[in-house]
């Protein structure tokens, strides 16, 4: 049964954040400061923050940036996952991936199901590792960054969670670089 084991000590991890939007700035990004206030309620450090353009070679290109910092342990963006032309964000992140989370984009699926039914079916949500560090593509609403967040990665992300979570395969995510 999935559970918190508090004998555990509880190890923060270094987030960055990107929205992609073509209309938002800072002042108005609501997505990403869902995401950017429950980072600092958990415990987790908000390594960086970027609003870029649906544009897939930028998006792309910030995802490697970070994906190269040694501050960076996570990355994850909002926006610019669904079926539109200018939705171009799954494809930037898999432009990036080393290894896909496939079930990352089920299980938030599933979670959507329950909130907004067979609407569900829009998001194209997405999860990978790349150099090392653990890449999520989220929805634009914030909304879907709460869900996402609050029954995905809050549990993922601290290393208490039994009987497995991202953060105590970290060390080993890039050990396939090393054996050469």
């Amino acid at each position: 049964m999935p559970r918190i084991d508090e004998s555990r000590k509880f190890i923060p991890v270094r987030i960055a954040v990107l929205t992609v939007s073509d209309s938002r700035g800072l002042e108005d990004d609501r997505s990403g400061e869902v995401l950017v206030g429950r980072i600092a309620e958990a415990g987790h450090i908000l390594a960086d923050r970027k609003i870029l353009p649906d544009e897939r070679d930028q998006i792309a290109a910030q995802l490697r940036a970070w994906c190269g910092r040694e501050d960076v342990d996570v990355i994850i963006s909002t926006g610019g996952t669904g079926l539109t032309g200018r939705d171009v964000t799954v494809e930037a992140h898999r432009d990036v991936y080393e290894k896909e989370i496939e079930a990352f984009g089920i299980v938030f699926t599933h979670v959507s199901m329950q909130k907004i039914g067979t609407s569900a079916v829009q998001s194209r949500a997405t999860g990978g590792v790349a150099k090392g560090t653990y890449l999520f593509a989220l929805p634009g609403s914030p909304g879907a960054c709460r869900d996402a967040w609050d029954e995905i990665l809050k549990l993922q992300l601290d290393y208490r969670h039994m009987p497995c979570n991202f953060v105590e395969i970290m060390p080993r995510l890039d050990e396939h670089l090393r054996r050469k």
